[in-house]
């Protein structure tokens, strides 16, 4: 799953996204409004984390802005993601406002680094249809709760990045993911490497099923194109 935070605390920043990023969320970090409108225009998000106080565009006016969108406006994409603010500011009325603007979720600072990690799996249940599910595809089955996967009813040991990936190829079966695709949903944009990682990627992927009993071929290379499940 992808998440925007935005927050101009570069400490608090910091914090969130290497706590995210440990979870194995894909995390794209915005200093200010401007560069988070931009970021909601381009890419599809499962969860925003958007503090109140921000320079160029604060967050009541960025979420009163991404609810109106219309089918017209590349941000409609993000139209009803979940939105989880963070503020200073501790009274009814903030969040009275926070809510009426259009967050699904208020949370105070400081805050205990602990319960903000529950509400965010909290909302991005409540964002997505498959957070409960195991995703299946043939003897491969992945838990996209525990990121956990076994084929053939054994463990499948996985990489972050390696399990990001599988969990991608499964959600999109036969569809065939480019290179540039997969580097767009799986990294975060100022982490993005260059194509042949992908390709070391899927090498070990392969290997791994392979000695699980999977076919050379179980991840199939449509030739100048990319990727796609057999």
């Amino acid at each position: 799953m992808r998440i925007l935070v935005v927050e101009d605390d570069i400490q608090l920043a910091d914090i969130l996204t290497e706590a995210l990023t440990n979870c194995q969320y894909v995390v794209d970090l915005a200093k200010d409004g401007i560069t988070a409108w931009n970021w909601v225009e381009l890419l599809k998000y499962d969860l925003v984390v958007l503090d109140v106080t921000l320079p160029k565009l604060d967050g009541i006016r960025f979420c009163q802005r991404l609810r109106q969108s219309n089918t017209n406006s590349p941000s409609y994409q993000n139209a009803t993601v979940p939105v989880l603010m963070l503020t200073a500011r501790d009274t009814v009325t903030d969040k009275i406002a926070g809510l009426d603007a259009g967050a699904d979720d208020y949370v105070t600072k400081p805050f205990d680094l602990g319960e903000l990690m529950a509400r965010v799996r909290a909302n991005l249940r409540r964002g997505s249809s498959t957070a409960n599910l195991t995703l299946s595809w043939g003897n491969l089955h992945l838990n996209p709760s525990t990121f956990e996967a076994t084929y053939n009813q054994q463990p499948l040991t996985l990489t972050p990045k390696e399990y990001a990936l599988l969990e991608l190829l499964v959600t999109n079966g036969r569809r065939v993911l480019s290179r540039s695709g997969i580097i767009e949903q799986v990294w975060s944009l100022d982490n993005s490497p260059v194509e042949e990682t992908v390709n070391s990627h899927i090498r070990g992927l392969r290997q791994k099923l392979k000695a699980l009993g999977a076919p050379d071929d179980f991840i199939e290379t449509v030739h100048g194109l990319g990727y796609r499940l057999k």
